[in-house]
């Protein structure tokens, strides 16, 4: 097989091993997340960052979620991480929006937070977990710390071990779609 054939084959494989009732459930978090009008902080570095921004948009414009993407302020992220360090920059800024308990964090990595990495997440986890917020993501490897310690968390399976960072990030995009297309969830229709 080529590798466009591979590739799709392990695309087809991962969607069909998803937890379908474990997205249920994140869908019915966030509707209970916007009807005490609390706000869904969303954080990522690298690729789960661009997801993030995607993600806010989407859940702002289609679910009617305040949405805010912890990674979009570039200038106050690497302010803090320079000046304090990368571990306290995401909970820093959730102090700095006044994050509450009403409110929720959604991860998208694809470690998780684990083994001294993604430094930022592992703050945001802490901070959300002191104020007593849910915790959700779509995360791959074994999970991290966001596995660990959230509430209500999708796990991408790994049916190749040397493409593990581009399936999470692909699905990451996935299970957004769907959580904001959902008949429960979704308040305005896409234009196409």
């Amino acid at each position: 097989m080529s590798h466009t054939q591979t590739y799709l084959a392990e695309t087809a494989q991962i969607a069909g091993m998803i937890d379908a009732q474990e997205i249920e459930r994140m869908a019915v978090e966030l509707i209970q997340l916007r009807e005490r009008g609390g706000r869904l902080f969303l954080a990522g570095l690298g690729g789960g960052a661009a997801n993030c921004s995607h993600a806010a948009n989407d859940f702002r414009k289609l679910a009617g979620i305040h949405a805010i993407a912890l990674c979009d302020n570039v200038s106050e992220l690497t302010a803090r991480m320079n000046d304090e360090g990368p571990g306290s920059a995401f909970a820093d800024m959730m102090d700095a929006s006044r994050a509450q308990q009403i409110d929720a964090l959604f991860v998208f990595s694809v470690g998780g937070g684990a083994d001294g990495v993604s430094l930022p997440i592992i703050g945001a986890i802490g901070k959300a977990l002191d104020l007593g917020m849910r915790i959700f993501g779509v995360v791959g490897r074994n999970g991290g710390a966001t596995k660990d310690r959230g509430h209500c968390v999708i796990v991408v399976p790994i049916v190749n071990p040397e493409r593990v960072t581009p399936h999470t990030e692909a699905f990451q995009m996935v299970i957004l779609h769907l959580l904001v297309s959902h008949p429960l969830l979704q308040t305005r229709a896409t234009k196409w």
